[in-house]
């Protein structure tokens, strides 16, 4: 894949996430989709996607779409904190404690999964 290539396909995702940004949660999934056919391992993309799906309900495909993003990006910050935050709204505390623990493996001292943590402490 060229420069220009990959330069398009985040400018895309850019457009994608300001459609979701903006509640267009039906064109953002199109969006983020099409970007999947051509770049099936893009993690901003599924991580984009997962969220989309997450704000309409489709909870199921959501942690799907997030852990691919996590899959795809095991670096990434975000990707694991929302994985972790969405496990947390759906009640699925050990994983959303694995995860936020993750988030303070790649980050030290970060104040969200530090806080997060903290209050699952608090329900043990």
């Amino acid at each position: 894949m060229g420069t220009g290539e990959a330069g398009d396909i985040e400018q895309r995702c850019d457009q994608a996430l300001e459609l979701k940004n903006q509640g267009q949660y039906d064109e953002a999934a199109a969006a983020f989709q099409e970007i999947l056919e051509s770049s099936p391992r893009h993690a901003r993309a599924h991580l984009g996607l997962g969220l989309v799906l997450c704000f309409v309900g489709r909870f199921d495909e959501s942690l799907e779409e997030l852990k691919q993003a996590v899959e795809c990006d095991p670096e990434s910050i975000d990707a694991h904190l929302n994985l972790a935050k969405t496990y947390a709204m759906l009640s699925m505390y050990d994983e959303a404690k694995t995860e936020f623990a993750r988030v303070l493996e790649l980050h030290p001292g970060h104040p969200e999964a530090i806080k997060q943590l903290e209050y699952f402490q608090g329900m043990d």
